[in-house]
């Protein structure tokens, strides 16, 4: 199945990337503009294993990885790095993060919504999941609240916002930006500042003698 023909389909990754900066959304997107350093590239490599798909079996629970899951309700798509299928039947969706987990950040969004189209796949409530720091090897619990949920909501219509019209998000020119692999590509500072972008269109495509010489 797919996300319903009247709506286009959202990536789950696409709603962290969005909650992080809309801008870094639209150019992902849009521009399939992508720039990696040494943090994606560590993500890369912690995803090989998890996003092969593959199933494992141990008492107690069952564990399938690189799980495609959709809601069509909601227009969202996406793959889960591990889902637990404990003998209760209880569902937990584990997604897994390079860098240090800090509470209410973007990644939870993601996390919310895997368990929401898990809710539909499943016809299951899935009230928890968690998130999987690589940096410190811990599993940290999200409780997959209403306020949560809400927010999925709200960034995917965001999200389709983008798609739908096409135009890139303005760039935040914050701290945020300091951190972002995409920070060359965006041009935060520059574009951030009218005054200074309408200068160095200026001199770049101020008319020289040659060409008036040309226009004579």
């Amino acid at each position: 199945m797919s996300p319903g023909a009247d709506q286009i389909p959202v990536p789950l990754s696409a709603l962290e990337h969005y909650a992080y900066c809309p801008r870094q959304a639209g150019l992902i997107l849009l521009e399939a503009g992508y720039a990696d350093d040494v943090n994606t590239v560590r993500g890369t490599l912690l995803h090989q294993r998890v996003h092969e798909p593959a199933e494992e079996t141990r008492p107690g629970v069952r564990t399938l990885r690189a799980l495609p899951v959709w809601h069509d309700g909601l227009g969202l798509t996406g793959v889960c790095d591990v889902v637990e299928l404990l003998d209760d039947g209880e569902v937990v969706p584990v997604e897994h993060k390079s860098g240090s987990y800090k509470p209410d950040n973007p990644a939870d969004l993601q996390l919310a919504g895997q368990a929401m189209c898990l809710e539909e796949r499943f016809g299951r409530a899935v009230p928890l999941g968690y998130i999987y720091s690589s940096a410190d090897r811990r599993r940290h619990p999200v409780a997959i609240d209403a306020e949560l949920r809400a927010r999925v909501i709200e960034l995917a219509d965001a999200v389709r916002a983008v798609l739908t019209d096409t135009v890139l998000p303005g760039p935040v020119a914050d701290k945020r930006c300091r951190g972002c692999s995409m920070n060359t590509l965006c041009m935060p500072r520059l574009l951030a500042d009218r005054k200074l972008y309408r200068r160095q269109l200026d001199l770049r495509f101020r008319p020289t003698p040659e060409s008036d010489a040309w226009d004579d």
